[in-house]
């Protein structure tokens, strides 16, 4: 698992903070301004989805998603949110990671929004 602490975080996470969360390895972390934010012992962890199992990090150019439109780029501002997925950003849409890449995005697999 891919973590750090990170300083100086004075938001306190845990169910009804108004950030998303999702499970990850075992626990839940919270969807934070693009970070997975774990909080573990009066302090905030920095995880990351790693790139494995059900989150590849694979192109995927057949991949339809019709949740938005095929003109939408995922991008800081896009109106969904950034998540850290191995050494990129992905963007979570409808449960699972959106990758841009090139004229489509990149399907990296589902996420399990509780």
């Amino acid at each position: 698992m891919s973590h750090s602490h990170h300083a100086g975080h004075d938001h306190k996470h845990g169910p009804d903070c108004g950030h998303t969360a999702v499970k990850h390895n075992g626990h839940v972390d919270y969807v934070h301004d693009g970070h997975l934010h774990h909080p573990s012992g009066g302090q905030v962890e920095e995880h990351t989805f790693e790139v494995a199992g059900s989150n590849p990090a694979k192109c995927t150019p057949k991949h339809d998603c019709g949740s938005h439109a095929k003109t939408h780029t995922h991008g800081p501002g896009c109106g969904h949110e950034a998540v850290p997925h191995g050494d990129h950003t992905d963007y979570l849409v409808d449960g699972h990671l959106h990758h841009p890449h090139g004229d489509h995005c990149d399907d990296h697999g589902p996420v399990d929004v509780v």
